[in-house]
């Protein structure tokens, strides 16, 4: 029997990994340990591996050893691939294949969540509720249909960003090198300039790469409307967090909402309550009341814990069995 090995999987996904699996006469086992150095021995014996971790996979030798236990794909359940060293797979014959669309709106329903508690001030009137402050000064919002949104990346999580907030009246903007015509009664596509200099919502929704790295830098933050709000729900890296942080200090911007940030392997999905967490960064933006901090968990509902279940063991079955997956990365 064809046999897959899957790693980091937590309790939530293991009733859907055991439906698919009894679907597909294949077996599949699972461990609570990230793939690496010290546990890629563990896929010994198996036909095929599925993987979703932040920890970066960058040693050669370790696609050696996918290789010489007769592997021959490396599929991620999740969106972001670049924990993989995708020049050492290729040279070890690993098709990458990753989950590009799970559930677009489970994003896009956070970041919803997240704009309409910055644009109605909830998190600055909660602290002041803290100290028994009901005061409404400053706590002023404006209408959302009233505010223009501007979409960094419409692809699919893009695209259902924008079709919520369209459906709620607001104007929606995009900027991305790929213009969608299913888009044109949804927004207008401009470039990354206007769109910074006109939206009061900017919200990131690219892939991370060498050319969206600190694509978020001090340059475009200063760019940005000081009543604007910035969300990032994609990647950590794309924001530049040293840059946004003096951004929210200066008041160059009203707020943010991040669901990634840089240096948050380690930290995400954790119970670290008692200790101290290594990411002062990440301590400065939750002390302050007009930022909204998520523990990367802008995927995280029924629907797409299943759909990444099931396309990332469908891709690893075509593979295993000479098809050719439409979610190569590589």
């Amino acid at each position: 029997m064809t046999s897959i090995l899957m790693y980091s999987v937590r309790p939530d996904e293991q009733e859907a990994i055991q439906a698919w699996a009894q679907a597909n006469d294949i077996q599949v086992d699972t461990t609570d340990h990230d793939l690496g150095m010290k546990t890629v021995d563990m896929i010994k014996g198996y036909d095929g591996i599925v993987i979703q971790q932040h920890a970066a996979l960058p040693e050669p030798e370790l696609y050696q050893r996918l290789r010489e236990y007769g592997l021959k794909q490396l599929t991620l359940r999740i969106t972001g691939y670049d924990i993989v060293n995708l020049q050492a797979a290729r040279e070890n014959g690993l098709v990458v294949t990753n989950v590009p669309a799970y559930s677009p709106r489970s994003v896009s329903e956070l970041v919803l969540a997240q704009v309409m508690r910055l644009v109605r001030h909830l998190g600055e009137a909660s602290a002041r509720e803290a100290k028994d402050d009901y005061t409404w000064a400053g706590l002023q919002a404006h209408e959302i249909h009233n505010l223009t949104v501007g979409i960094i990346g419409a692809g699919k999580i893009g695209s259902a960003v924008a079709r919520i907030f369209r459906a709620l009246g607001s104007t929606v903007i995009a900027n991305d090198p790929i213009h969608r015509p299913e888009l044109a009664d949804t927004l207008d596509y401009v470039d990354l300039p206007i769109l910074l200099k006109r939206a009061d919502i900017v919200t990131v929704h690219t892939p991370l790469d060498e050319t969206t790295h600190h694509l978020i830098n001090a340059q475009a933050l200063e760019a940005m409307k000081p009543s604007a709000f910035l969300i990032n729900a994609a990647r950590g890296p794309i924001v530049d967090t040293p840059a946004l942080i003096k951004a929210l200090q200066t008041k160059s911007i009203a707020g943010a909402a991040i669901d990634t940030i840089e240096g948050e392997a380690g930290i995400f999905e954790n119970d670290l309550s008692g200790t101290k967490v290594d990411n002062q960064a990440l301590e400065t933006l939750k002390a302050m009341p007009n930022v909204e901090v998520s523990p990367h968990i802008g995927f995280y509902t029924d629907a797409a814990v299943t759909a990444m279940v099931n396309i990332s063991l469908n891709d690893v079955k075509t593979i295993l069995e000479g098809g050719t997956s439409e979610h190569q990365v590589d």
